[in-house]
């Protein structure tokens, strides 16, 4: 029996390993961490005949060393045991490699970005749904994809459509299994998976935006773009957003045959084939000599900004690309509701608006939150700080924040560039049980419009993930519109959500 080890408990490696155990293979799954949810992973893997090894790293030494060697997601591509992996000739692939090369009968969507990939991968799973096609949402959204594996090769789960779900939203209990009959394969895909991703090759790719991000793992912005552009190379078709300044300065010298699109109109289309926005429509030109159609309404979107209008072009596209009628994107867009912790509306109390977007976890996509919202805002931003150019956020912070409560580790070094730039409405509050009633008290006293968390920061110095800092945000809030400052005193003192 072939002997492969799985690098990771998470829910990648867990889909990864269960996956490799039905295909005949022996699986030893480690993870360096441990936990009591841990070890109750580890007890019922057990019985599965999977070996879980915690509080210890893959180690190669001896004869008996693994035929494959399977990698979260969040595991560095680079760490020493991986580099030994592929000089002893080990093949070392990720998670998503493993999902694709059961899955390659079926044709994929691939969407990956800096920021905007979750949004414009919901939406198009909705349409494709809207249309009556089993798409499951996938990757870094919903389920792993080795998860979608496992349904569809006859495995755990009822034949029940998955949808569009978020991680968040499977934590509030929405979870649904997933179809076994699938049509189209939607997946949101990080650099991360595209870096251990070998043949993976979707029918249609997406590229939603590109700023500097996650450079402690990629180094440069070069190979950061370079582990992007691999995915579309790959990809059959091509679509990208034309409005950001980083691709369409690239334009057609390097991606001669994409569809493009633009929310400015027909004259700022990169090519002469795309999607843009016009008169409230959305247009349709899929040829240099073909005439341009209208195929939905904008204003049909319930999500505000500029960003969600260029989030609706590229998942349009996708669809037209894929074949779908307008009617099912009609109806798709028109009932879609947003995706949990991006600019999600918590609740209104005493007329300010209480809006989660913790999935902006660098500046880029906090700077599009804040020009999102009405202003004067109050800005709950911090965390665990990335490397990035603060300097556009910084700028809107100042013509529409009018205050900015600062948490997590990032506080002081904030502080300061706060004060570099001269803006001085800031506190430091650390944590967010003191920023949500701060910042209902600053609202009223500068009457602003919105409260927003737009941290602009990794959420691992206070929190496992950018879902569980928004569902506190959330509890908090609902907690506190609800006036019961006793309930509000105890939801302080309560635990986490997990």
């Amino acid at each position: 029996m072939p002997r492969a080890s799985v690098i990771g408990l998470g829910k990648s490696g867990v889909a990864a390993a269960r996956l490799l155990k039905r295909e005949g293979w022996e699986v030893e799954l480690s993870d360096r961490n441990t936990s009591e949810t841990l070890l109750q992973q580890q007890q019922e893997l057990a019985a599965e005949q999977i070996t879980v090894k915690l509080g210890q790293s893959l180690e190669l030494n001896g004869d008996n060393l693994p035929q494959l060697i399977v990698v979260s997601p969040g595991v560095p591509w680079d760490i020493p045991v991986l580099v030994k992996a592929r000089q002893l000739g080990i093949e070392t692939i990720g998670e998503m490699e493993l999902a694709w090369r059961n899955l390659r009968s079926i044709p994929w969507v691939g969407i990956t970005g800096t920021n905007g990939k979750t949004t414009t991968t919901a939406l198009i799973a909705a349409i494709f749904q809207a249309a009556e096609l089993d798409a499951p949402a996938c990757g870094n959204i919903g389920y792993a994809a080795c998860e979608v594996a496992l349904s569809w090769r006859g495995g755990r789960g009822a034949a029940l459509r998955l949808g569009s779900v978020t991680e968040g939203q499977r934590g509030r209990g929405e979870e649904t299994a997933i179809q076994n009959h699938i049509d189209w394969v939607i997946a949101e895909i990080s650099s991360y998976q595209i870096e251990s991703s070998v043949s993976l090759a979707p029918r249609i790719g997406v590229w939603t935006t590109f700023t500097p991000d996650h450079l402690s793992r990629h180094q440069t912005l070069e190979n950061y773009y370079n582990i992007k552009a691999k995915l579309l190379h790959q990809s059959e078709l091509q679509v990208f957003n034309g409005d950001d300044a980083y691709l369409s300065q690239l334009g057609l010298s390097a991606w001669p045959d994409a569809y493009w699109t633009s929310v400015k109109g027909k004259d700022f289309l990169i090519s002469e084939k795309g999607f843009y926005i016009e008169d409230d429509w959305v247009v349709e030109k899929l040829t240099a000599t073909s005439a341009p159609e209208p195929i939905v309404k904008v204003s049909t979107l319930r999500m505000v900004g500029e960003h969600n209008q260029q989030n609706l072009l590229m998942a349009v596209a996708t669809a037209r690309l894929a074949g779908i009628n307008r009617n099912a994107i009609a109806l798709a867009i028109s009932e879609f509701p947003g995706v949990a912790h991006r600019l999600e509306h918590i609740c209104t109390w005493e007329g300010i608006d209480f809006i989660n977007d913790s999935k902006a976890t660098n500046y880029d996509a906090a700077e599009v939150g804040l020009t999102s919202v009405k202003s004067p805002a109050i800005l709950i931003a911090g965390g665990e700080a990335k490397a990035g150019d603060d300097t556009a956020w910084l700028a809107k912070i100042h013509s529409q924040a009018a205050a900015v409560l600062l948490i997590g580790s990032a506080a002081p070094a904030f502080a300061q560039r706060l004060q570099e730039v001269g803006y001085y409405s800031y506190q430091i509050v650390e944590t967010m049980e003191r920023a949500v009633p701060k910042s209902a008290e600053l609202a009223k006293e500068y009457q602003a419009r919105v409260v927003l968390l737009s941290p602009a920061c990794a959420s691992f110095d206070q929190y496992p993930n950018f879902e569980v800092r928004g569902d506190r945000f959330r509890q908090l809030c609902l907690a506190w519109a609800e006036g019961e400052k006793l309930q509000y005193n105890s939801i302080l003192s309560s635990p986490l959500p997990n």
